[in-house]
Order: C-alpha cells, then sequence, then structure tokens
C-alpha cells in the first residue's frame, strides 16, 4: 500500500517544544500495539497509519498539531477498525509515558530514571503506604523520604544528629537515582508501625509438637510483615518410628511440611506478596525417597523450594558408586544402608520433572560459616542465597551494576562509593529493626548478618559488548565481585572502629586472624525479583531471560517491551524493522533469526541460549568472592535429558558451590515465562513471549518469583 505523504512538516510536543513530523514513530507505536495484542502484522500497522495521517490531513486545521491531537486520532482509527485490544494496548503506551514523566516529577531525579508503567504497578501493589480506606497515599519520593529518614536514623546514636541527616541524603540519593536498592520488606516497612525490616529467616524445628507449632506461629508473623522463611527438617523422627509419649507412631517430616505449606496458602506476606519459604532435609535421613519426591505434582507444596542437604561424604560415595548410611535423629543410630547414586539419580530425575529439589552442599556451607563456635548451619533463605543459623535473619541490599558505567567502561570509583553506602546502610537496618521474635533479636543484633550484592550485570555485559557465556564475562565476574567484597569488608572494618564488632566476633572466625569487623558477613548476590523491576534492569546475575517480550501488567492488558541497549543498536546499525521485533517477541531470542549482525547476536544471547555450564561456572566465579551465597538458576530447554542435570549438580558441587537449582522449560505448570514462537504453530498464529508483571529473570515457575 503506497504510503501518504505526511501532511505536517512538525509537531508540538508536550513541553510545547516543536520537532519534526515523523510518521514513522506513529507507525512504530501501532506496530507495537498490534504485536503485544496479536492483532496484525506489520502491513496492518502501514495501512493503519495511512489512515491515521489521511484523517489528521482532514480534521486538524492547525499547520503544527500536538502529539495529543495525533494520538487520540490513532485512537479513533484503531477502534473504527474493530481493533479494541489493540487500542488498548496503544492507550497504554501513551499512559506508560505520562507515567514516566510524572514519576519523574515526583521522584524529582534527573532524566536517567527510567521508570515503566509495570515499575509504576509494582510500587502501587507493593510499596507504596495506603491510608485506612486503602487508598494510596504516598508518592515514589516520599517512599524514598520515608526509608532514608527511618534507616539514617540510627546515625544518630553513634555520631550526631547531623550525621544522621548527612546520611539521609547519600541513601536517599543511591536509591532515587536508583543506583541502589534495598530488599522488599525494608522498602514496605521503614517508617511505618509494622517495622519489620529484613527478607531472610531461619527457624529452628526440633523434634516435639511444641517445637513444630512454634514455628509454625513464627512463620505466619514473619510472612505478614513481608519476610521469607527456611526451615531444617532433619531433625524431625521419620515416618512410622515410634512416639513415646503417646505410644503412637509419627508421620514424617513431609506431613509437616504440609501443614506449613497449607498456613502459608493462607497468609499473604504483608497482604502484599505470597508466601516464601525452603524446606531442607539432610540426604541421610531415613525419609529422604518420600522427601525428594514431595513436590512431584502440579499442587505440591506449592509454597516450598525444597533442598536435599547433601554431604562431602554422599557426594564422594556418588562419585565411586558406594553405598552410605541412613541415620534416625531420633537415635542417632543407622538403620538402613543404601546406594547413593540411587538417591542422587533420583534427585536428579525428580529436578528435571519439576524444578525440585535444588541441592545444598551443608559441609561447604559450614566450612564457610563465620561463626561455627555457635552451631552448624542446616538450612538457608527461601531462594538459597543465605545459609543461616537458627532464629537468625539478614538483610539485603543490592547494587545496580548497569548504572557503574561512565563513558562505555565501568566506573570503578562510583561502584565503590555505592557499596561504602550501601554497606552502611544495611547495617543501620539491623539497628532500625523492629524484630517481632525476641530469639530474632538476640542472634541477628549479636552477628550482624548482612548481604550486599548486585543486579543488572547482564546488562552491564551487553553495554560492554561482552556475550555472558565468555571467558571474558566470567573474568568481569570475578573482578567485580572481588572490588565489592573488598570494599565491603573495608567499610565493615570502619564501622567496626567507630562502633565496635560484632558482639559474636570473639566466637568467629575473624577473632583467630585478628580481623575486626562490624558484620559476620557483607556480602550475598540475591535474585532481587521486583526491585530489579523498580531499578529497570536485570536480575542479580541472571542472563537476559529474553529480548523481546509482552508483559502481563495489568487484569487483560499486555505491554510490548523490548530490550533498550539492543533496540538501539539496532536502529543506529540499521536493521531494525517491526518485522523483526515481531520474530524476536515470538521467540524471545536471537536464535535462528536471519537479518542480525552475528556479533550482535553473539552478545545478545538469552538464558535458555547459554550452556549450561556457563550458568554454573558463573555462579561459582561469583561465589568465590562471596561471604553467604549466591542465588542462580541454571535454565535448561525443554528437551535437556536427567543426565544433563547430573553433569550440572556434580559441577557445581566441584567449583564448590553453595547449592544449585535447575529450571527445564515447561517442567511445571503455571510457567510465568512462556515463549509461544518455539512450539509447532503455524507462525500467524503465534502468540509473542509473555511474562507475568513481576517476573524479572531465573527460574519461571511461580515458585521462585519470590
Amino acid at each position: 500500500m503506497a504510503r501518504k505523504t505526511p501532511p505536517f512538516r512538525q509537531i508540538r510536543k508536550r513541553d510545547a517544544s516543536v520537532v519534526p513530523f515523523d510518521a514513522k514513530r506513529i507507525e512504530s507505536a501501532i506496530g507495537k500495539a498490534l504485536l503485544s495484542t496479536n492483532s496484525g502484522d506489520d502491513r496492518l500497522a502501514a495501512e493503519l497509519t495511512t489512515s491515521v495521517l489521511t484523517l489528521a490531513a482532514t480534521r486538524i486545521e492547525d499547520k503544527v498539531p500536538t502529539v495529543e491531537q495525533i494520538q487520540d486520532i490513532v485512537e479513533e482509527v484503531l477502534m473504527h477498525r474493530g481493533l479494541a485490544s489493540a487500542a488498548r494496548a496503544y492507550i497504554l503506551y501513551r499512559h506508560e509515558h505520562s507515567q514516566r514523566r510524572e514519576a519523574k516529577r515526583l521522584i524529582g531525579v534527573r532524566d536517567e530514571l527510567k521508570l515503566t508503567v509495570n515499575a509504576i504497578k509494582v510500587l502501587e501493589r507493593r510499596y507504596l503506604r495506603r491510608d485506612d480506606q486503602g487508598r494510596i497515599c504516598e508518592t515514589p519520593e516520599q517512599m524514598f523520604q520515608r526509608v532514608a529518614r527511618a534507616v539514617a536514623e540510627p546515625e544518630a546514636s553513634y555520631t550526631s544528629r547531623a550525621e544522621a541527616r548527612r546520611w539521609e541524603k547519600e541513601f536517599l540519593g543511591a536509591m532515587a537515582r536508583l543506583d541502589f536498592l534495598p530488599n522488599s520488606p525494608t522498602l514496605m516497612n521503614a517508617g511505618t508501625p509494622m517495622g519489620q525490616l529484613s527478607a531472610c529467616f531461619v527457624l529452628p524445628v526440633d523434634d516435639s509438637i511444641q517445637s513444630i507449632f512454634q514455628a509454625l506461629s513464627q512463620m505466619a508473623q514473619i510472612h505478614q510483615t513481608g519476610g521469607g522463611t527456611g526451615f531444617s527438617f532433619s531433625r524431625l523422627r521419620p515416618r512410622n518410628d515410634v512416639v513415646g509419649s503417646t505410644h503412637g507412631v509419627a508421620s514424617g517430616p513431609v506431613s509437616f511440611m504440609r501443614v506449613f505449606d497449607t498456613a502459608t496458602e493462607v497468609i499473604k506476606q504483608g497482604g502484599r506478596r505470597r508466601g516464601a519459604n525452603m524446606g531442607a532435609l539432610r540426604v541421610d535421613h531415613p525419609d529422604i525417597f518420600e522427601f525428594i519426591e514431595s513436590k512431584v505434582g502440579a499442587r505440591n507444596l506449592r509454597n516450598f523450594n525444597i533442598s536435599v542437604a547433601a554431604t562431602d561424604a554422599f557426594m564422594k560415595a556418588v562419585e565411586s558408586d558406594r553405598q552410605y548410611r541412613l541415620v534416625s535423629p531420633r537415635t542417632g543410630k543407622p538403620v538402613e544402608t543404601i546406594s547413593a547414586r540411587t538417591v542422587f539419580d533420583l534427585i536428579c530425575a525428580s529436578a528435571w520433572k519439576s524444578g525440585d529439589p535444588g541441592m545444598l552442599f551443608i559441609d561447604q556451607i559450614n566450612r564457610r560459616n563465620p561463626t561455627p563456635k555457635l552451631g552448624k548451619i542446616e538450612a538457608t533463605n527461601p531462594c538459597g542465597e543465605l545459609p543461616l543459623l537458627p532464629y537468625e535473619s539478614c538483610n539485603l541490599g543490592s547494587i545496580n551494576l548497569a548504572h557503574m558505567m561512565t563513558d562505555g567502561a565501568i566506573d570503578w570509583n562510583k561502584l565503590r562509593r555505592t557499596v561504602e553506602i550501601g554497606v552502611r546502610f544495611l547495617d543501620n537496618v539491623i539497628d532500625a529493626n523492629r524484630y517481632i521474635i525476641p530469639d530474632v533479636k538476640e542472634i541477628t543484633r549479636a552477628n550482624r548478618k548482612t548481604g550486599l550484592g548486585v543486579m543488572g550485570f547482564a546488562d552491564l555485559l551487553v553495554a560492554l559488548g561482552v556475550p555472558y557465556d565468555s571467558t571474558e564475562a566470567l573474568g568481569l565476574a570475578e573482578r567485580i565481585m572481588r572490588a565489592v567484597s573488598r570494599e565491603a569488608r573495608r567499610v565493615s572494618a570502619a564501622l567496626a572502629e567507630e562502633r565496635g564488632e560484632f558482639p559474636n566476633w570473639k566466637l568467629s572466625r575473624y577473632a583467630r586472624r585478628g580481623t575486626k569487623l562490624r558484620n559476620a558477613t557483607v556480602t550475598t548476590v540475591a535474585p532481587t525479583g521486583t526491585i530489579s523491576i523498580l531499578a529497570g534492569c536485570s536480575s542479580g546475575i541472571e542472563p537476559i531471560f529474553a529480548l523481546s517480550f509482552v508483559r502481563n501488567v495489568m487484569e487483560g492488558a499486555r505491554l510490548l517491551e523490548v530490550h533498550p541497549t539492543f533496540e538501539r543498536i539496532a536502529r543506529e546499525r540499521g536493521f531494525y524493522s517491526s518485522d523483526l521485533m515481531a520474530e524476536i517477541a515470538r521467540r524471545g531470542s536471537l536464535r535462528g533469526i536471519k537479518g542480525v549482525p552475528k556479533d550482535v547476536g553473539r552478545v545478545f544471547v538469552t538464558a535458555f541460549d547459554i550452556p549450561p555450564r556457563y550458568h554454573i561456572h558463573m555462579q561459582a566465579a561469583f561465589q568465590r568472592h562471596c561471604d553467604n551465597s549466591v542465588s542462580k538458576t541454571v535454565n535448561l530447554p525443554k528437551d535437556a535429558t536427567v543426565d544433563d542435570v547430573k553433569k550440572i549438580f556434580r559441577l557445581a558441587y566441584e567449583l564448590k558451590c553453595k547449592g544449585v537449582t535447575v529450571y527445564r522449560y515447561g517442567s511445571r505448570t503455571g510457567q510465568v515465562l512462556q515463549f509461544p514462537g518455539a512450539e509447532k504453530v503455524p507462525e500467524g498464529l503465534r502468540e509473542p513471549t509473555s511474562v507475568d508483571s513481576e517476573y524479572s529473570g531465573g527460574c519461571p515457575s511461580p515458585k521462585c518469583t519470590y
């Protein structure tokens, strides 16, 4: 269809400036709306654009129309052609731009802040305060001010009120620039009557009804305030063991996990996010077979991630194909001898089938336990990045690596300064926190564990032109995490001089070396989740999950998102087209798509394009310079085999990772990431790749979105 000559030479923007009229921008916006609703192709977008230009020429008398006038006509044309869903998507695109402008005005930061409609919706759903009628009663700027003020308050007790005000400005600036963000409970609850600021807890479960239901009650309290909980069920006697007090038989750990799961189902975390748990069981527990398969099935333990706590002895027995003993936790005596490979094979088959269980290498975790005299670590938080002693809690924060660049290179000075702000912020959170469980308060303040990590790593790599699955990327990972760790330790040492070392320091490994620190741990790599959506960056250290996709932002509404760096390069190098973007959106990746230069395709690899071994090597690179642990999912294609899972688990152990999780695409129902373009359906019927509103990368199962 012949393109009609644009009827105007110029157009007036909302800020009253006048710029050249570009009909291609109209066509691009219409194309995105059509693609996101699967309503039409490039040709229809061009045809509709011609209709818009024709109608505009007859209706608008001004020589310089406004943007709003043109956009109103676009909506009218779409509705007239019976494209109501596309019209709605186009309206949302208009709304997105206005929301971005309003967010910048409210937060009062420079133009580098790029809040999307989805980020605004996440703020509304999760973080902004509401009044008694449930109406939002604070702006994003006021949220950051509330958090900065509450977290800076402890400064006054160590130095002065003037210093507290100075650090309040520093904290506010880092958050408002989206250079650093704390975990969700801090954003939700700081400066509120709730006051519970930690994300991660481990609660003990001993072998008695009293202990089990005390843990259940404490879990409920923690979930209500926005925290997640981890448990080791290894102390519980196995199924059919004797119960002396009642002369009956025990029902076993898995039965009690179902009780915890049911309770979690009816408790929404702080009314703003679902409950999340980690359940761990030692590999030598007699109920290990039942535990391994406890999540097979769509509705089993939906609010749990589960992990087998594997010992060195077990892993060595797997390698040498030897047997090992199952031990009764009640008596401490062996009850059965079984093949290690049989159990390992079952673990891998179940992980292949459902994504669970993961593995915790419990001896490696305890080799790095900073306070071994206080006891052994038996469990982690829900996503595995925080191995904690019973009743310990930890607060997290993440540095946006995508913002740690200047003139196309890593800005190491900015990174160090942001680490300094982050470490001090997280140490203050321990004092500002309101502890709802006395035992948690006691050990948390005695060890003062914090977890500063990173997000936006994949975005940093593409900005530097470095493929994720390359030795250069692995080298950068080590260099970055080493720098974060060194600076975090330096700041913690300075805080120890200023405020005193953590109270259990004399019982720690650091005391033997004479290293005085304020915090027993300072670094963690968390999955970040919704805070990376707020920051507009990739999740944690995960690869990009898709280059172009449709996000389900609200009931019945979808918006197309394209990775901004890829779109910019595509336009600059002249291979951008609506057809290309449509095909990428259907596939999610560049694999098998013609028209993209090889060097660009090499850099913009996505999670399912990357060989599994690179996922593990990347996790290990960060783990080598991380006090706690690293949350990382090894994403596998649908056709991956059980043998692939076995290789991954073995490699993770060999590289001294503290744990490992795999997820094979399509292995669970209700995935929050869908690649319909990969299915064998006619191309014209393919839907675009789609994700749920709060998916930011990593494991695409709903159980991992915590």
